[in-house]
């Protein structure tokens, strides 16, 4: 198992060129391609471009690349990862440069990317390199990864009420991530608790639930730190378990989120490498994307170690 925050400084290289893949639409579109460009070559890289809209592996340069840069949000690096994933070993392992302009932005604060675009660019020449684990879905339809995390009950309840009530249209960013929270407020209060039949490293966890969160980054949602210890390079993952018992402590946790108070999430974490799950429910979701269940289905989750590796700066 590797150390926690577990960082390769690699030192000797110049990485130069890049090919950037970005979400135009990311952060309300604010961020242009032209504008984009002038900030990465003024900071001394070259760089190629290509719009994840119209993204095509085949079209990307990828043998005159020392890294990729990511700009956009958390699905842009899923979408991107997903390529990755399926190519050859010795292609995969061109590192990823995060420039987040999402709204969430979850994977790149777990791996402490934050700051002004500018300063972010200019920490790519450090060569600090961060392996990030990937865990495999095995049991379920597609998708059969996960990057953020994997879980069932009231996460993908409120990506379903964020689309019944056309809430994900809404542009600024801060009061998309507050409508969300109230909504999952009023999921906790009224949210039933299922059946699931669990085994974390062949050892028994079964029980009801009012959610199960296989987490593989601190953050999931609106911002919410649920595994404020999480390490993507880790080696382990980190298993949420919410029971009806703890239904009121996690009302009131998300309340004080509501009135703007840190408060850490102080409910128990167990890790795990390899799991079997089956959800009395159909409520199921892989990072952002929901995923409805025909019935009680039995799952696998196996952790990967560094399939991907990415470029932290060293303002990280």
């Amino acid at each position: 198992m590797r150390t926690v925050n577990d960082i390769k400084e690699i030192t000797g290289l110049e990485r130069k060129n890049a090919t950037v893949l970005h979400n135009p639409g990311a952060g309300k579109g604010e961020t242009s391609k032209n504008e984009l460009i002038r900030k990465i070559e003024s900071a001394g890289f070259k760089c190629s471009y290509s719009s994840t809209k119209q993204f095509r592996w085949e079209n990307i340069e990828t043998a005159t690349s020392d890294f990729l840069i990511l700009a956009g949000g958390d699905g842009t690096v899923r979408k991107v990862a997903e390529e990755l994933l399926a190519r050859k070993v010795s292609e995969r392992k061109l590192p990823l440069a995060l420039l987040p302009l999402g709204t969430a932005n979850n994977i790149a604060k777990t791996l402490k990317i934050t700051g002004s675009p500018t300063d972010i660019i200019g920490g790519w020449n450090s060569d600090r390199i961060k392996s990030f684990d990937v865990g495999i879905i095995e049991g379920a339809d597609q998708p059969s990864f996960f990057l953020e995390s994997f879980g069932y009950g009231l996460f993908p309840k409120l990506m379903l009420e964020m689309k019944k009530q056309k809430k994900n249209g809404i542009g600024d960013s801060k009061e998309k991530l507050r409508v969300a929270l109230e909504i999952l407020y009023k999921l906790v209060l009224s949210g039933p608790v299922k059946r699931c039949n669990l085994q974390i490293d062949e050892i028994d966890y079964s029980g009801k639930f009012l959610l199960v969160e296989v987490m593989n980054i601190q953050s999931i949602g609106p911002n919410l730190h649920l595994a404020p210890e999480s390490d993507p390079g880790d080696g382990e993952f980190d298993v949420v378990l919410v029971t009806e018992r703890q239904r009121a402590a996690l009302a009131e946790y998300f309340q004080k989120i509501i009135n703007g108070l840190e408060v850490p999430f102080d409910f128990p974490i167990l890790k795990a490498r390899n799991m079997q799950i089956e959800w009395h429910g159909k409520h199921a979701h892989v990072d952002d994307e929901y995923l409805k269940m025909a019935g009680p289905t039995r799952v696998k989750i196996e952790l990967r170690e560094g399939l991907l590796d990415f470029l932290v700066p060293s303002t990280a």
